[in-house]
This record gives C-alpha cells, structure tokens and sequence, in this order.
C-alpha cells in the first residue's frame, strides 16, 4: 500500500504522517481497520466490512452502533484517515445523514442535504484564500485565478478532504475536480479547520450546496505542468460559467471566529 502512494506530492502532504503509519502497518501485514484503530483520535472503531448487517444503510449503521465498516484498499484508508484528522466534522456529517434517513428512509433519490454531505464527504475540500481569489473562482474566470493572481496563491491554503478525491489522486489526472468550500481563517496557525468544519456543517448550510468546483491540479505549486500557463486553455476542464449560474456571492458571516 504504501508503495502506492507519494506522501510528498501537496495534496497529500497534509496526511502524510498519519498515512505513512497506517499504510506501513498495512504493509507488515496489519488489516486496515485495525491499522486504523492502532491510531487514536477518531470517534468510532474500525471493523471489518463483513461487520455491516445485509440490508443496512452504512451511514445509519455507523451513527447507532460507533463501528465504521473498513474494506480493503485505499478508498476505506482515506476514508479513515479522515476519521481520524476531522473527527467532529465527520461525526457531524454522520449524524445529519443519519437524521436525514430517519426521516425520509432510503429512497431512491437522497435529497438536497445527503446529496450534499455526499458530494463534500467524497469529493470536498477547504479553501482559505484570499476574496479576489475567491470571486474569481466563482466566476470561473480561470486566467485571472490562476494567472494574473498567481501571486495572491501564496496566502491560500486548500486542503482536499474528500476521500474518493484523494484516492483518485494518487494518480493524478487534469481533469480531476473538487468542490469547494470556503473555509475562511480556518486553516491558518492556530486554527482548527475541524472545529470549523463541524460547526459550519449544518442541514440549512449544506442543503445550500456552498460549493465551488475547483480543478486541483491547476493550483500553483501543486502540478509542474500548470507553469506553462497554456495549461489552463484547456475547455474541458477549465469550463466557463454557464449564464445562469450566480456571478459571484460574497460569504456569511463566520459564526465561529473572525
């Protein structure tokens, strides 16, 4: 496992040490849900998949019973390793799915707030940048976000959080896209961008979709190609808004700090 994966590449970086020991432990032989309960931190316990009951909703079942079904791989190992680093903001997405099934039940459509958490839990990460940064992204205006405000990059941080994204990164392609949420203040020295995750994970919140595709790889610093800056003229990926899609929304107030 751990032969797969480059710790060191930037989207990665940031769950390089607890990764790095999880995997390492899989490599000598270690199951992974017990090579995540080796870890301390995350609010449940890892059990083998063959643990969830036939028939079960996976997410009702961690929310009722405290075990997290792990299955082989790296999907599950990032999964956990989210567990493990974001444990009250996976804890919160958790019960509002929960919530969200005891009410409605398991339908074929799942609804605005499981379709969200869905989409975040997957596939989201956490963007502190600065606003100019911010607009332009939601303008998809990408020459202005990644060229002429190249620089402003330098004071953002973004961290990819949803693990089927981060297991599709482990062999990064172009065209590979997160959704964003603006984690403004939340991230820098001092700050607990679980604590604000948490917080801001509210039913009204997420029923909202507060987010932004971003293409990962086309972040400076993150992929060597985007230095030719004709990286970027590529349509299929770097896509103009469409004319019914918002020009810009500036963020609410952020209830947990600054």
């Amino acid at each position: 496992m751990a032969a797969a994966v480059d710790w060191a590449q930037p989207w990665l970086a940031p769950w390089r040490p607890l990764g790095e020991a999880v995997a390492a432990r899989v490599d000598a032989g270690m199951a992974l849900h017990d090579a995540l309960n080796a870890a301390s931190g995350a609010p449940v316990r890892f059990v083998s998949q063959h643990e969830l009951p036939g028939g079960a909703a996976y997410e009702q079942f961690i929310f009722a019973s405290g075990l997290c079904p792990v299955r082989p791989g790296l999907h599950d190992l990032f999964n956990g390793l989210c567990w493990l680093r974001f444990p009250r903001a996976k804890r919160a997405l958790n019960r509002l799915q929960a919530q969200e099934i005891a009410h409605a039940g398991i339908v074929a459509r799942r609804g605005p707030v499981r379709d969200a958490i869905t989409v975040f839990d997957e596939n989201g990460a956490l963007l502190d940048a600065p606003l100019e940064l911010w607009e332009a992204l939601q303008q998809r205006h990408w020459r202005r976000l990644f060229v002429d405000l190249r620089p402003l990059w330098a004071q953002a941080r973004l961290l990819v959080f949803g693990h089927a994204l981060l297991e599709q990164l482990v062999q990064p392609r172009k065209p590979l896209t997160a959704h964003v949420w603006r984690a403004q203040c939340a991230m820098g020295p001092g700050a607990d961008p679980d604590a604000w995750l948490a917080a801001h994970a509210t039913a009204e919140a997420l029923a909202a979709k507060p987010f932004t595709p971003l293409p990962v790889l086309g972040v400076p610093g993150w992929w060597p190609e985007n230095q030719n800056f004709s990286f970027y003229d590529d349509s299929l990926v770097f896509r103009p808004a469409r004319p019914e899609e918002p020009r810009t929304t500036r963020p609410a107030a952020d209830p947990a700090g600054p």
